[in-house]
């Protein structure tokens, strides 16, 4: 018997309590998402919600196959 919340297994919220099995594992810090874990599946890679809310907008975009461009001046030459 758990000496915290006296039952056998021990209940969900108990700090004792075995950590729930991964249902996916995040691609960006390779962690498991658990049931309840808020996340996105992407390209069919998942990813949890939180750790693309600490992405920069070049990162996210990159993953949706946006790719950045830096502009030049165009130099005349139609050639």
């Amino acid at each position: 018997m758990c000496d915290i919340c006296r039952s056998v297994p021990c209940l969900a919220g108990c700090p004792n309590a075995p950590d729930p099995p991964a249902v996916y594992t995040c691609d960006d810090c390779g962690e498991g998402i658990v049931p309840g874990d808020e996340y996105a599946e992407i390209d069919g890679r998942y990813y949890h919600l939180d750790c693309l809310e600490n992405m920069g907008t070049r990162e996210l975009l990159e993953l949706v196959g946006v790719y950045t461009n830096t502009a030049e001046e165009d130099d005349g030459y139609d050639g």
